[in-house]
């Protein structure tokens, strides 16, 4: 590409970004929902658990982890029918799953009408977590595309500091030393817990809503054969010569196309070594261990010594560091590129970690434990957790790109899922220093792997990423 194309293309973004904007914000409320359902367990833990009666390891595991079974059947899904069905359609279905999702927990007088309705959130943040980012990467211009995806992240922080607050708010005083039984009959062992996840339903009604004023996207629609509308969208995007320029190149990556996607092809050599890029980068984003400390806040926040109120303004603490820092991704994501952020967050958890571990092995109890904790979540918003998002979205070819998305998305969720589920057996068979440690050490090897396979996609075109990659 010329320097004088590079210098007539810059504008024409800037023209129109407020549309950018709008479309993507609300594309990226499906990332809020899927923030909120995915952390609202966190606070409402200590009373549904007693609620249930759950004691065993294994029935803490599962209730925290459940979500995460309908997460891989919507990840999983979410290819397919997106590449069918379009991704607007499938942000509408994330909508109203989530929404179901709220009024059934709320309501949920058995634990098994609990677990099945967390299955049916889950799957809604398997569909969301999928095609928001993607949706958002189809319509965006390439040299602010990392900030548009960023978005998606953004509201993921929004959504779990919104049910940080929700639970924080709800929750009536717990006196310290409170028994279990006591927990149980007060109000929040009662009903606050059904109101932390029902208030979920707000949100998740007005994304389902705002979605009818969403276009589909431009790149689907080529892949559908309707140009027409694919030129006017890219048109609203950047104007008339944006559009043109996009749209060849889009039908240029999409010659002999058909509808329908073959799962086979994604093991042709090519297409294979760019499909391990996305499954490694999904599953390392998970195994650095940060999921753990939103979903079991009470276990670490009480190892540092933390009582139940405590540990409630602490994870409120947490999630306002997580969005502070998720804005300084935003604006550092496409000025620093992909490559370098990741390599910056698995060297700084990985320290942090080290640090964390020798702190509960010493059994040393206070205020430093709550820095470190808010250390590693700072460290990870503003690297690991929008990058791989924005990568993943970037890396495969527009022919199959709706397909590959959804095994790395369901690869994430899987390996979220042993992270999350294996916590708490680890936690009693190891300690949660020793736990630590390890998830430090899978930083490490995160690190090695980046530092040898990670190319740079900032300010490239998607289609100029596939021929780099291809």
């Amino acid at each position: 590409m010329s320097a004088s194309t590079l210098d007539h293309r810059q504008p024409e973004p800037r023209r129109h970004s407020g549309y950018v904007w709008a479309i993507s914000l609300v594309a990226a409320m499906g990332g809020l929902l899927f923030g909120y359902d995915w952390v609202v367990i966190g606070g409402a833990k200590p009373f549904f658990e007693r609620y249930f009666e759950l004691s065993s390891s294994f029935a803490k595991g599962w209730a925290n982890s459940c979500a995460l079974v309908g997460c891989l059947l919507g990840a999983l899904l979410s290819g397919g029918l997106s590449d069918r069905f379009g991704r607007r359609r499938l942000l509408m279905l994330s909508g109203l799953l989530f929404l179901a999702t709220g009024i059934g927990t709320a309501l949920a007088q058995n634990f098994t009408s609990f677990i099945v309705f967390r299955i049916l959130g889950g799957m809604g943040i398997g569909l969301a977590s999928n095609v928001s980012p993607m949706y958002i990467a189809e319509v965006s211009p390439a040299e602010s595309r990392g900030k548009f995806v960023s978005l998606n992240q953004l509201t993921i922080v929004l959504g779990i500091l919104l049910a940080q607050m929700v639970n924080w708010m709800i929750a009536e005083h717990v006196a310290e030393g409170a028994t279990s039984l006591e927990i149980l009959n007060s109000w929040n062992g009662q009903y606050g817990w059904r109101w932390m996840f029902g208030a979920g339903t707000v949100p998740a009604a007005l994304f389902f809503l705002m979605m009818f004023l969403v276009p589909e996207s431009p790149r689907w629609l080529v892949k559908n054969a309707q140009d027409a509308e694919a030129q006017r969208i890219l048109g609203r995007i950047g104007g008339p010569q944006y559009a043109a320029r996009e749209l060849a190149q889009i039908q240029a990556t999409l010659v002999n196309e058909t509808e329908r996607v073959d799962f086979r092809e994604l093991l042709e050599p090519k297409l294979r070594r760019v499909l391990v890029l996305g499954v490694t980068l999904a599953v390392l984003q998970q195994w650095c261990g940060i999921n753990v400390i939103f979903n079991y806040a009470e276990e670490i926040f009480q190892a540092g010594g933390y009582g139940v109120d405590q540990v409630l303004l602490n994870i409120l603490a947490t999630g306002v560091v997580n969005l502070a820092f998720t804005f300084v991704a935003i604006f550092a994501v496409d000025r620093l590129g992909r490559r370098k952020l990741m390599l910056a967050g698995e060297a700084g958890l990985a320290l942090i970690y080290a640090v964390f571990g020798l702190c509960l092995y010493f059994d040393s109890k206070g205020p430093q434990i709550l820095i470190l904790v808010v250390s590693a979540i700072a460290c990870y918003a503003c690297t690991l957790a929008p990058v791989t998002w924005v990568v993943i979205s970037e890396i495969f070819p527009n022919r199959i790109r709706g397909a590959a998305m959804s095994i790395a998305v369901f690869a994430l969720w899987a390996a979220c899922f042993l992270l999350t589920f294996t916590f708490p057996t680890l936690n009693r068979e190891l300690g949660t220093a020793c736990t630590f440690w390890m998830y430090g050490l899978i930083c490490v090897v995160a690190f090695v792997f980046f530092w040898r396979r990670l190319p740079e996609t900032k300010g490239k075109s998607l289609e100029q990423i596939e021929h780099q990659l291809m």
